[in-house]
This record gives C-alpha cells, structure tokens and sequence, in this order.
C-alpha cells in the first residue's frame, strides 16, 4: 500500500471560518451595547496536553470574535467543556458538571453550552447527551475543531442543538487563531492520532490515524513563538516517534528536531510522548547532539511483564524495553527519565507485578505516572475474562508508588549541592517572594528572587532536596 499522504484543510474553508468569526464578532459587539457589559466566555479542560493545546485553539476563535475569558462559569454566556475519555472517571465527571448546567441556562436563556473532545467521538456518549442533557447546544468531537465559528454561529441563529461529530479526517487545518495560556512555554502538536491500538487505549478510536503536520508549518509557528518572546516549546502527538511517516519525502522525527534546534530565540525544546517501539537510534543521536534539546525524556513502559505487554499490544518485551533504557544512558548519561505504568491489567498476577517492581528499580525513572487499569468500552482490554479486583489493584499501587517515591528521592538526592540551569516561570504558587522553574531534566526548582528573573536563565545551587521538588540559591 502507498503511503497516505496527509492533506491540509483548504485556505477556502479556513477562509470560511474567518467569515463566521466576523459575523459572530458583529452579534457580539451588539450584544455588548445591549448588555452593558463584556460577554464572557469560560472553557474547561479535561484530559492531556493536546486538549490543553486545543482549548487554546478555541480560545483564539473566541477572543477573535469578541469574546472576553473568565474563570468562573456564573458569569460566562458560553460555556465550553473540552472533553478526555482515557479513563472512566474522567467521564463521569463531566456528566456530573454537565447536570450542575441546567440551572445555569434556566436562569439564562441566551447562555450557549458546547462539549467537545475525545468523549464526543464515541457514538454511545453523544447518544446519551442527546438524550439526557437536552440544555446543551452544540456537541463536536476532535476532527472538526476549526470548525467551531460556524457550529457557534448555527447555534445562535437556530437555536436547536447542533451535533457535528466526524469519523476521521486525513486533513489537518492550520492558520487558525491561538490564544496561548502562557507567554513563557509553549504546546506545539506536530502530529495527531495515533496507529499503535494498543488493547487498553481508547486513543486511535477517539482521534483517529497518525497525521503529520507539514514542517514547515511546525517551524513557522515556532518562529513565531519566538518573536513573541516564548523560551520553551514542548512538542506534542501521542507519538512523536512516528512523526513524518505519512509524508510524501524522507522525513523523521529527529530530522524535526535537529531543524528546530538551529532556530534563534526558542531556549529549549521538549517533547512528548515516546513510543518505545519506534525509538529509534537516530533520535537518541538527536538528543544528544542539539543544544536546545532537554536531557528529558518521556518513554512509557506500561507494564513489566513480557506476557502482559503482548495483551497490551505493546510490541517490545521487558528485556528489550531495558536495554533501550541502557541505550539511551549510554549515549546520554545524565538525561533523566518518565514513564507512566498501568496497575492491574485484566490478568496481571502477583508474579507480573513483581516484574514491573522490578523494570522500575532497574530503570530508575525519575518520575513515574502512575494509573490503576480502568476499562474503555470498545477496547480488547475491556472485553478480558481475568478482570483484577479493585482492592488488588490499590494494594499493588500503593506498593508501586511507595518504590517510586524511594527511587525519586534517591535521584533528587544526588542533586544536594549541585548547580543547575533553571528557567525562571515565575513566582511559586504558595509564595510572594519564592520564584519556580524548571531544569533541562524537568525538576522543579523553588528559590528566592525577582521579578526580572523571569523568562531568564538562572544557575541555582540546591541546598534542599524533596522528593518531586528540589529548593535552592540563586548563584
């Protein structure tokens, strides 16, 4: 089979969108005069960087038509819930926000409730919004995302429910609005979707094939970025490792970055998520060799057991998985490592478990995130006979976590008396005089200093070592 090339939306229908912004910038600006007052609205984000990074796309839309962000939902005549459907509890807590709406739209009729996201994309979900939550107005999935203006604008003048949720697209829209949270760091998505199926994950279902962005985009917006005064960028796709496979010309991932790193005004670079599988020793090389390039990497084992990596569809054994490890430190030796891990696969025995213990001892990750298995309707996973019982999974997370934290501490410990490099993100939250930022290796670092300092590059002296955060000097 050929390799599927990934298309763009076209600059028409981008174009289109941009004459729905006007309209609704206009109704707007009228209902300014009416009200006497701004109109505001509020997003709410469930789920992973790429939701944050789509509600910031949103966000742009919104302003672009005259909108004005607020934290709080009471005041807000739009109301938007970005949605994330990789484990059960996250569901059900935006059916539980949703129901606390209804009373909201009674007391204001004009008030508009959109929901989007990965949730949307399951057909049972929509299904029973429709049924169930009749205040909401407009309900989109992950493909559509430009698409919000004329969705908006079809809610306003007919004021019915608009439902538009896409199967797939093998499109990607670009030169849409963005209204970025932060001035100082960045999400760049380089790619979208994902091909792996691995048997616990809802992803490829919700957000379809691996699409690449064209480099040329990614760069300009960096470049951009950087005229703006951003210092670090965290490139984004459920796996980065495959980016550039379904382009037309040779194009990889480590080829992404070594571009990237010869950029002027971006500080550092990092990116996330790492497949093991297709980590591939040209990155490691990318790595190591690009100055902006942070001596971090994210590389989720799952599980430690070979026979339960096979059920997750995982494609690597343990073995395998900690000999690239071992690569990786070779050619990197101070980089540090995350990873996340699932606790109490459909079928995990005691025995599987004390694998795992063991891939966490051996690999010494820095920080792990850690999830108890949660069932994803439409998933092989779900469908397993040898389900694990709740209390067996916290029993076995408790002791995860507790040979984590040991390991964590450990490594931070070494740091006692060391200088790092730090970008300074700004105060700490619990503090008026105590600034925070980040190493290259993506510790937190908590020290005392100005406001100037923000958005420079520091050298801090740790004198204080805590288990996820590290406190020091100013040198």
């Amino acid at each position: 089979m050929g390799k599927r090339v990934t298309t763009q939306v076209s600059a028409e229908e981008i174009a289109q969108q941009y004459k729905y912004i006007e309209i609704l910038r206009d109704y707007n600006q009228a209902r300014i005069s009416r009200l006497g007052r701004p109109v505001k609205y509020n997003i709410e984000t469930f789920g992973c960087q790429m939701n944050e990074n789509d509600s910031e796309r949103l966000s742009g839309m919104l302003s672009e038509m005259g909108y004005s962000e607020s934290a709080k939902r009471t005041d807000s005549d739009l109301i938007i819930f970005n949605t994330c459907c990789v484990r059960e509890n996250a569901e059900q807590k935006v059916y539980g926000h949703l129901g606390a709406l209804k009373k909201l739209k009674e007391n204001n009729h004009e008030l508009v409730i959109a929901i989007c996201g990965c949730m949307m994309q399951q057909p049972e979900v929509v299904e029973h919004i429709r049924k169930v939550y009749k205040h909401v107005d407009i309900v989109f999935g992950t493909h559509n995302l430009y698409k919000f203006p004329e969705l908006l604008n079809t809610a306003v003048e007919n004021k019915g429910t608009v439902i538009d949720v896409w199967d797939s697209t093998g499109s990607i829209a670009e030169n849409m609005p963005i209204t970025r949270k932060e001035s100082l760091k960045a999400w760049v998505t380089v790619m979208y979707g994902c091909n792996n199926f691995c048997s616990y994950c809802i992803v490829p279902y919700v957000r379809g094939r691996e699409r690449s962005r064209d480099i040329e985009e990614i760069r300009n917006e960096v470049v951009k970025l950087a005229q703006e005064g951003c210092r670090e960028i965290t490139l984004l796709g459920q796996n980065v490792n495959s980016y550039g496979k379904d382009l037309e010309g040779e194009y990889s991932f480590a080829g992404l970055l070594r571009e990237l790193d010869r950029l002027d005004g971006i500080e550092r670079i990092r990116f996330m998520t790492s497949h093991p599988k297709d980590l591939s020793e040209e990155l490691i090389y990318a790595v190591r060799d690009c100055k902006k390039v942070c001596g971090h990497l994210h590389l989720p084992v799952q599980a430690g057991s070979s026979k339960i990596l096979e059920k997750m569809n995982r494609k690597y054994s343990k073995e395998q998985y900690l000999d690239l490890v071992e690569k990786v430190r070779k050619h990197i030796p101070d980089i540090s490592l995350s990873t996340d891990i699932i606790v109490g696969f459909p079928g995990e025995t005691e025995e599987d478990f004390a694998e795992t213990l063991d891939v966490v001892a051996k690999a010494r990750f820095d920080m792990a995130y850690t999830f108890l298995y949660s069932k994803r309707t439409g998933t092989p996973a779900a469908k397993a006979p040898d389900q694990i019982p709740e209390e067996v999974k916290k029993e076995r997370f408790d002791r995860l976590l507790a040979l984590q934290n040991h390991v964590s501490r450990d490594i931070n410990d070494r740091l006692l008396g060391k200088e790092v490099e730090v970008l300074v993100e700004g105060l700490s939250k619990s503090s008026k005089t105590t600034y925070t930022g980040r190493t290259r290796e993506n510790k937190i670092v908590n020290f005392k200093g100005s406001p100037q300092l923000v958005g420079s590059l520091v050298r801090v002296k740790i004198d204080t070592v805590q288990t996820w955060s590290l406190l020091g000097k100013l040198v």
